[in-house]
């Protein structure tokens, strides 16, 4: 299987020679899925008809795919990535660079992980000793939140250093302070999976979920070991791999009520086992088994009652009754259903002509990707200024997330695509996302 980069070379490759033949437009940052969706079909010399034979779709829906006329929603990305045998960073063009990397150089500090990730028992030497643990532990607090919040230029850089101090203490320190170390670890490797799903670095990513797991079996805390399990559950389904997330998942929620018996769970329990159930609704949502979907938001709503209905950031879960209703829209719009999803807004607003949105003390990368949801919803049902609105709205409360997102991308550039003549203020957003009209 080719990496990401190599995968991504041959395709921009194979443009340029498409380009010479006359069929296909230059390569450039402003490719689209569809661009990117045709150019992988010819390299695999499939026709139109074939490739819908492969993924169940008609035709002329892959070619409303390939001219833009239609927006693929992720569980069809992963089955045409699947059919077409690349993954799915090459049908969405990740990683991003050119103009958002040129003003938040927000890759810049991806090779060094790598080299972190790849030296995990054995860091660098330090010129003085590691700081006390609890110093520590309050830097990986300050990381946390900034994951939280989707801030992944201010935090990337804090973590090399964060993550090579903790390592000599979990490695080298006393008895009391190694599990603790491990723990906070944990959750720096943790960080750095997130910052390298969400900048299109999957393989990074990957590497940094073993090394989640590698600090949470040492640290003593089955809490954490349940929660790497989750995180690996959610690669796992992002690449498509369906059956074996829902066994992952279905296992951990089995092991948490060995592990707490009767019920018997603490908050920080609930928070993790309610994430658990969120996470198989979206499984369940992306094949497209409404009623499955359905019975795990209802399971979650039930265990977020049992925690005094609070919205909790226990183990970084951000479980609650608004991450519930979140998932609920994120659900009904994975299965196209995006009409039901508008009005579930609708009918959740406490003002008449509003829609619902998530409480403004809601961490950022929660509510961006709620807004980015919506924008593609409201994009489906021809809502374009509410689309747009949408978007700008996720780039107020997480820019970095926003701006390096695959369906925000593809929404902004549906928007340029179809206005005859874009606002100064869509164009804008455009640039700032790396896509220029022409």
């Amino acid at each position: 299987m080719a990496t990401t980069g190599a995968a991504l070379a041959i395709i921009r490759t194979l443009i340029r020679v498409l380009h010479r033949e006359g069929t296909d437009p230059p390569m450039s940052e402003n490719q689209t899925l569809g661009d990117r969706l045709r150019i992988a079909r010819r390299t695999r010399k499939l026709s139109a008809a074939q490739l819908a034979q492969k993924v169940a779709i008609s035709p002329s829906y892959v070619q409303k795919l390939e001219s833009g006329a239609r927006k693929a929603s992720p569980s069809l990305i992963l089955a045409l990535s699947k059919a077409l045998h690349f993954g799915p960073e090459v049908l969405t063009g990740q990683p991003y660079y050119g103009e958002p990397e040129a003003e938040d150089g927000i890759h810049a500090v991806i090779p060094e992980l790598r080299r972190i990730m790849l030296c995990y028992d054995t860091p660098d030497d330090l010129e003085i000793a590691p700081r006390a643990l609890p110093v520590l532990a309050s830097e990986v607090d300050q990381i946390a939140a900034l994951r939280r919040d989707a801030r992944y230029a201010p935090m990337g850089p804090l973590l090399p250093p964060i993550i090579t101090e903790l390592t000599h203490v979990a490695l080298g320190g006393r008895n009391g302070d190694q599990a603790t170390a491990f723990w906070h670890l944990a959750r720096a490797y943790r960080a750095v999976n997130s910052l390298a799903h969400k900048m299109g670095h999957h393989d990074l990513s990957n590497t940094a979920l073993e090394r989640v797991r590698w600090a949470a079996h040492h640290s003593a805390d089955p809490l954490m070991q349940f929660t790497s399990g989750y995180l690996v559950a959610g690669a796992m389904l992002r690449q498509g791999a369906y059956p074996s997330a829902r066994r992952k998942l279905l296992a951990l929620r089995d092991e948490l009520e060995r592990f707490q018996p009767e019920r018997s769970f603490t908050d920080d329990a609930l928070a993790v086992d309610g994430a658990l159930l969120l996470k198989l609704a979206v499984l369940e949502a992306r094949e497209n088994n409404p009623e499955r979907a359905n019975t795990y938001l209802q399971e979650a709503g039930e265990v977020a009652r049992l925690a005094g209905n609070r919205d909790s950031l226990a183990y970084e879960m951000s479980f609650g009754p608004t991450n519930i209703r979140i998932h609920e829209v994120h659900s009904m719009i994975d299965m196209g259903d995006t009409e039901q999803a508008l009005a579930r807004l609708a009918e959740w607003s406490l003002v008449a002509g509003r829609e619902w949105a998530p409480p403004a003390n809601t961490v950022g990368e929660r509510s961006s990707h709620h807004f980015i949801d919506v924008a593609s919803a409201k994009l489906a049902v021809n809502d374009r200024a509410g689309a747009f609105d949408d978007l700008k709205r996720a780039r107020k409360v997480a820019p970095n997330h926003t701006r390096f997102h695959p369906s925000a991308r593809e929404t902004v550039s549906a928007l340029l695509r179809v206005s005859a003549h874009p606002s100064n203020e869509l164009s804008a957003f455009g640039s700032w996302v790396g896509i220029t009209t022409s």
